[in-house]
């Protein structure tokens, strides 16, 4: 039992820190150093799924979830994180690999329905209910966050090596003109 809770202890704490990082993210407001948090956080907060997901399954203590009080309200950072990823919030996936059918999403969107499902557990957690929020970290990494966090992972890791390794055209071809100028030989001689 307290292996368990031990385990418990270090999820929490893994969702905790991805929580409170996207709510300081979605404030500070930096686009493009927003894209490279939200990468590793997103990276980090999926290790704690990872772990959910190789473990046998847990089994709550009652058939019927606890109420834990209302969902956070997150739709202000929600409109924040699409205001701030702009032309990068809507990206394509596939769903299901076993069922190939591309997804049209928002990067915003999808972060705060991770952050939603991720709370619920831990306000389960906080109360007390360790056996319940295991279950339901499990089961939601397994049916929803899961997914979700590794098509964003996917699409933020694009946006970063995009803008590593993609040059522009036509700057390229006029570079490459003018040196091609600059090392031509003439082709007269001069008699």
């Amino acid at each position: 039992m307290a292996e368990r809770e031990e385990f418990a202890a270090q999820i929490a704490d893994q969702i905790e820190s991805f929580l409170l990082a996207l709510r300081a993210i979605s404030r500070e407001g930096n686009g493009s150093q927003a894209v490279s948090l939200l990468l590793l956080e997103i990276s980090q907060v999926l290790l704690a799924g990872a772990r959910l997901g190789a473990q046998l399954d847990f089994q709550p203590r009652e058939e019927y979830q606890p109420d834990v009080g209302p969902e956070a309200d997150i739709e202000e950072m929600r409109l924040r994180l699409a205001t701030m990823l702009d032309s990068v919030d809507t990206y394509s996936f596939v769903f299901d690999p076993y069922l190939p059918e591309i997804v049209q999403s928002q990067l915003s969107d999808d972060l705060t329905s991770i952050a939603i499902d991720l709370d619920n557990g831990l306000r389960h957690y906080r109360l007390g209910n360790v056996d319940e929020a295991l279950w339901w970290w499990q089961f939601s990494y397994v049916n929803s966050w899961g997914n979700l966090a590794g098509a964003a992972l996917n699409a933020l890791l694009t946006v970063v090596a995009h803008d590593r390794f993609d040059t522009d055209f036509d700057e390229t071809v006029e570079a490459l003109t003018v040196a091609h100028e600059m090392l031509e030989e003439p082709t007269e001689s001069p008699r």
